[in-house]
């Protein structure tokens, strides 16, 4: 109920954002389940963006990813976000050492080996967002706290969130990775928007957990800076271009073949790639575009490819 008070005192100045948070919080309740994946989206597009899904001919990069959520169902795509299996596609893809070092995988709570594990290592489950926990100090780590967490995490489903079918049947497990660190306070995650096999523009989110809050910052392929925000304001000065760049382009773009539109993301750690994840509908195709027009010119980037 605070949580709508809050959403309601937003109304007053923008009802856009009010009606988010409502949908919101009435989706994560299961009380939109019941609806039809098409229904779904036109319902979740109107309220995100005021204005009706144009499904039969989509324009903007935000309706290609809708339209791409109900008509490109590859069953490959499952197993692409999935954060264990993915792991030996990559290495087959494009080599063992872009893979960061797997430490353990569990189906509960119960199984994981904690005494097992390094003083360092980070754990998340398999088939989500937001359960990442990263553990630089064992001695310190609250084991029943981060049980708590992906405990809670185990259960959900986030194809319910925005019907990104990919996520429906992915197994929820828990996967424990090597820490990966390099002389930066937090390890920098390059996400390569690939446009039928292409890398178009890539985005850098910096500023997580500091002051001010979150930033998103999209550069071309020459590493300029682009003339617009998505969702997050931007840096105001440019980050350095990665030394690795070339290799993360040449990989994501490998990756990428034969796929009308994936974001693939590498980190780039002691001068070196290492594949992150890769997302087919990011920030589920709700995120606004200002100015708007670039949401117009990023679509026409996405060829769409025969209904499945």
């Amino acid at each position: 109920m605070s949580k709508l008070i809050t959403a309601y005192k937003i109304f007053k100045n923008n009802k856009r954002l009010f009606l988010v948070a409502l949908f919101t919080n009435i989706n994560k309740k299961g009380l939109l389940n019941w609806l039809c994946d098409k229904s779904f989206l036109k319902l979740m597009y109107r309220i995100h963006f005021g204005k009706e899904l144009n499904l039969l001919s989509p324009k903007s990069f935000n309706e290609k990813l809708q339209w791409l959520k109900l008509y490109d169902r590859k069953p490959l795509y499952c197993k692409l976000v999935d954060k264990y299996e993915v792991k030996q596609y990559i290495a087959n893809k494009i080599g063992e050492e872009y893979v960061i070092p797997t430490l353990g995988v569990w189906n509960s709570i119960e199984e994981i080996d904690w005494q097992g594990l390094p003083n360092q290592f980070v754990i998340k489950c398999t088939h989500d967002s937001g359960s990442v926990v990263v553990c630089k100090n064992k001695s310190e780590l609250d084991i029943d706290a981060v049980c708590k967490k992906l405990e809670k995490c185990l259960k959900q489903n986030m194809y319910y969130w925005g019907r990104e079918w990919v996520y429906r049947d992915v197994k929820p497990r828990i996967i424990a990775e090597k820490f990966m660190k390099d002389d930066k306070p937090e390890l920098t995650d390059y996400k390569f928007m690939c446009f039928n096999g292409k890398v178009k523009c890539t985005f850098l989110c910096t500023n997580r957990f500091s002051e001010g809050g979150l930033r998103v910052t999209f550069y071309d392929t020459d590493w300029n800076k682009m003339p617009f925000e998505r969702q997050h304001p931007s840096e105001k000065e440019p980050a350095p271009r990665p030394k690795c760049y070339d290799e993360m382009v040449a990989l994501s773009e490998k990756l990428a073949t034969g796929i009308s539109f994936v974001r693939v993301d590498f980190y780039e750690i002691e001068g070196r790639p290492y594949f992150g994840e890769m997302t087919f509908f990011p920030g589920d195709g709700t995120e606004v575009f200002t100015p708007e027009e670039w949401d117009y010119k990023l679509g026409k980037w996405i060829v769409l490819p025969p209904k499945a």
